[in-house]
């Protein structure tokens, strides 16, 4: 790793904890302890630096339909949630442990092992609301403030150890124990209050988003029931214990409110089973199998995602042609379902039939202006074809939109290889290692971008680059030795 900043969880939480009640709501005092620790604008700029180490650590998802539903899903919490003073971004995590994460900035990680385990689109909305209540209550910068109080040490200097927790729960709770917890067992009951606080405003949050207000008792129930006495728990147990009086204030605080019509989106059992086929061990074989099961027995919540996992996993066997029957009567029943319409585009792409994935992907564009996933799938589909000028223009189209969208990027780059752009391709090569907070390599190639470019545009705005990039690596620095 590039930068050199301390490894440490964000909250220290312990399963041998013995319980304590909130009932009461003895909480401490919302919004004012951390505006001395942490300013929004100074967490903002470690969310910054946070994005850049999790594009470089993390294996983060790139896939334009999942991400569209997780960001979909986020959002729908924030908007429903109160005290919203930073912008979140919501991503993905290839790692089958069951876990979710809140960081500095409005970050937000999910775990595919958490739409694995989770049965319900409530069950997965409240571990997602309960991650939000985390950075809306501001609980790291209260929790910086604590140990402010017993520590010598800068709270910025504190703030850049938490910088990165993200990769090994095991390791950065050992590290927690020699760079932040001074004071052991003030951290444990700071951090036991703040896991109660993220408890009550995510359950009220979840109500008024229109979900089931028993999902994250539901959830956690089940987790804490399956791994009572497991040796080996997942990550969510270490870091989010569950004593009884936990989930029994959970349940006693979700009986109080209304259930209403409760959603559970196809979407959610949509990008379950996408999850499952393209991102878990499980052979094509027995995911065909799996799924014929599901079907025969009508043991699914919908119909329709047990088809779509099946037409996946005769995709994925190279059984294009049962993939591509199931996916047409899908698409036929809802034609504007992205799921389906980027199926069909990859089924089309792999069978050769290359101007018809063209064909459709081009008047979904006209219905869908700007949606990442028509746009990026139109994109391979044209630098498929050979019309690289098209292609040029839509991913110029499209990254003016999103200038901070990686995959974007890659596509880039490879078109412009093809296209023997060097110019172009230089130039998204240092956007991509930016967005990785390598600035001095990302510096290098868009000085490579200006030599070879004759175009007075694209020198003055490749030169504005590089200056920029060159501000970027001392504020990452900065950060650092903060």
């Amino acid at each position: 790793m590039r930068y050199k900043l301390k490894l440490a969880t964000a909250y220290l939480c312990l399963s041998s904890l013995s319980p304590v009640s909130f009932a009461n709501n003895d909480l401490p005092e919302i919004g004012t302890v951390g505006a001395g620790a942490l300013t929004i604008e100074k967490e903002k700029q470690y969310g910054w630096a946070f994005n850049m180490i999790a594009n470089q650590a993390l294996p983060i998802i790139r896939d334009p339909v999942l991400n569209h539903y997780i960001s979909e899903l986020g959002q729908d919490i924030v908007s429903h949630s109160d005290s919203v003073k930073l912008p979140f971004k919501f991503f993905l995590v290839e790692d089958e442990d069951i876990n979710a994460a809140a960081f500095l900035g409005g970050n937000v990680k999910i775990n595919t092992g958490l739409f694995l385990y989770a049965e319900t689109e409530s069950e997965l909305a409240s571990v997602i609301a309960h991650e939000v209540a985390h950075i809306t209550q501001r609980h790291l910068a209260r929790m910086l403030e604590q140990q402010a109080l017993n520590n010598p040490t800068s709270i910025a200097g504190l703030a850049g150890s938490i910088l990165l927790a993200l990769v090994s729960p095991a390791a950065g709770l050992a590290a927690l124990s020699t760079t932040i917890a001074v004071n052991i067992q003030s951290q444990i009951n700071y951090t036991r209050s703040h896991e109660y606080e993220a408890d009550r405003i995510g359950i009220q949050t979840l109500a008024n988003a229109g979900f089931d207000p028993y999902g994250m008792a539901d959830f956690f129930g089940k987790l804490a029931e399956k791994y009572k006495y497991a040796s080996l728990p997942p990550q969510m147990l270490s870091t989010h214990p569950l004593p009884e009086a936990r989930l029994s204030e959970a349940r006693l605080r979700a009986s109080r409110l209304k259930k209403t019509h409760i959603k559970n989106s196809l979407d959610y059992h949509l990008s379950k089973a996408r999850i499952t086929v393209r991102f878990h061990r499980l052979t094509a074989p027995t995911l065909i199998n799996q799924y014929q099961s599901q079907l025969q027995n009508h043991k699914y919540q919908f119909k329709e995602a047990a088809e779509y996992g099946l037409a996946l996993a005769y995709f994925k066997n190279e059984k294009f042609e049962q993939a591509e029957k199931i996916n047409n009567q899908l698409i036929n029943d809802d034609p504007n379902n992205l799921f389906f319409i980027d199926l069909a585009a990859d089924i089309s792409l792999a069978t050769k039939h290359v101007q018809q994935a063209i064909d459709s992907l081009t008047s979904y564009e006209h219905r869908f202006p700007s949606n990442e996933v028509i746009l990026l799938n139109l994109v391979v589909a044209l630098k498929q074809d050979k019309q690289y000028a098209l292609a040029d223009k839509k991913i110029e189209y499209f990254l003016r939109s999103h200038p901070d969208h990686i995959l974007g990027y890659l596509l880039a780059i490879d078109l412009y290889k093809r296209m023997h752009e060097k110019a172009k391709e230089f130039a998204m090569r240092a956007e991509y290692l930016a967005l990785l907070g390598r600035f001095k390599e990302a510096s290098e190639k868009m000085s490579s971008a200006l030599a070879y470019t004759e175009k007075k545009l694209d020198q003055a705005r490749y030169s504005a680059k590089i200056e920029e990039f060159k501000r970027d690596d001392i504020r990452l620095k900065a950060l650092q030795d903060e």
